[in-house]
């Protein structure tokens, strides 16, 4: 029985269509729209590689936890616990670093956030309930424990020492110019090979927006290390999804969870083990959080998981299972955080925010359910 076929590599046309790229073409065009408005509005600079830098800090820590939350729905599962364990990870990590250091009270943070993922996988999977409902209830638990845990207060690091290298994780600078180079050259040798094997034109694609990117940007543009991090772990999740049999066995279980067991996959384990990443991806960006000003309030990131949900459905990342992108979810994290921060240059008020947002997801929704009615298939590899 087949369970989980690769998809045909894309021709050239099939590549640049708007299933394929749509999302893609999508953050352009806002790019595009937003700096026209902005220029007409008498405040130039949008696409400022400052502006730029900004948006991609802005949206690093969702875009992490976005990416662990795309292999827990390509399991069929849901995780809406991520923005308590990540508020949780980060109240452990400012209330421990004075005592023990800040890589030991990270350590504890990380281990605590993987902790709750493991009990949210346990739960789901061995006792049978909905993973929607477990998570809702885990959310509202770990919520709690941080109100316990900060006495319902701020907490702050007060050993400079302390505080000093967890500024320097977070928020230190790092030039870009030379990585991105390197990338697009990666890209390019990857292109030629994909078209000489299969005529698939997505990489030479890739390749040359990330040299017109360098070459925009300049030599002395520079991130904030959250937007390396970020980086890294898309690049690792892209890899194991698209290159190795643990992505193709995560597919197989959320496209069809009986006949990967029939097959001899541990479903289980899988499921388990995409939700102890959920938790060690936003114990991080909770870390993250934390070290960005040494402080910590009961609130932090309250309401990030919709975020984050958010960003994977504008990534075309199905909600039943067996579908879904990293790298697409990351492009609409980025989406998100372009339309906030057009939001901000053009001075219009959070009300009118949250309606675009909800509307940009409701019909980023709309099209692919309607766009994907037919033979299912998985896309979880191309870029």
């Amino acid at each position: 029985m087949t369970i989980w076929t690769k998809p045909a590599s894309p021709t050239w046309r099939t590549g640049l269509g708007l299933r394929d790229a749509g999302v893609y073409y999508a953050l352009l065009l806002l790019l595009i729209v937003l700096a026209l408005v902005a220029n007409a509005a008498g405040r130039p600079g949008y696409l400022s590689p400052a502006n730029l830098g900004n948006i991609l800090y802005q949206a690093s820590l969702v875009g992490i936890m976005g990416v662990a939350m795309t292999v827990v729905l390509i399991t069929g599962a849901f995780d809406l616990s991520v923005g308590s364990v990540a508020a949780l990870a980060a109240a452990i990590l400012v209330g421990l670093a004075d005592g023990i250091g800040f890589v030991p009270a990270a350590g504890a943070a990380l281990a605590t956030a993987a902790a709750v993922g493991l009990l949210n996988g346990a739960i789901v999977n061995f006792l049978g309930i909905n993973a929607f409902i477990v998570t809702l209830g885990t959310l509202t638990a770990v919520r709690g424990l941080v109100l316990v845990l900060t006495d319902g207060r701020s907490l702050m690091v007060e050993n400079g020492d302390t505080l000093a290298r967890m500024l320097a994780f977070e928020s230190s600078r790092i030039p870009l110019f030379g990585a991105l180079l390197v990338v697009a050259a990666l890209l390019a040798v990857r292109a030629c090979l994909a078209f000489i094997r299969a005529r698939r034109v997505g990489p030479a694609i890739a390749a040359l927006a990330v040299l017109l990117l360098a070459l925009f940007l300049g030599r002395d543009f520079t991130v904030a290390p959250p937007v390396l991090y970020l980086a890294i772990v898309t690049t690792a999740a892209w890899f194991v999804l698209a290159r190795t049999v643990t992505g193709r066995r995560l597919y197989a279980v959320g496209g069809n969870a009986e006949a990967a067991r029939l097959s001899g996959i541990d479903v289980r384990a899988y499921k388990i083990g995409a939700f102890v990443v959920s938790g060690l991806a936003a114990g991080f960006a909770g870390v993250l959080f934390g070290c960005r000003l040494g402080a910590v309030n009961p609130t932090a990131l309250q309401g990030s998981e919709l975020t984050v949900i958010a960003a994977a459905i504008l990534g075309g990342t199905s909600l039943f299972g067996g579908a879904g992108s990293v790298v697409k979810t990351v492009t609409g994290a980025l989406i998100l955080f372009t339309l906030t921060n057009g939001f901000n240059i053009l001075n219009l008020g959070a009300n009118y925010q949250g309606m675009i947002e909800g509307i940009v997801v409701i019909a980023a929704a709309a099209i692919y359910t309607v766009g994907g009615r037919g033979p299912r298939r998985a896309a979880g590899a191309a870029l």
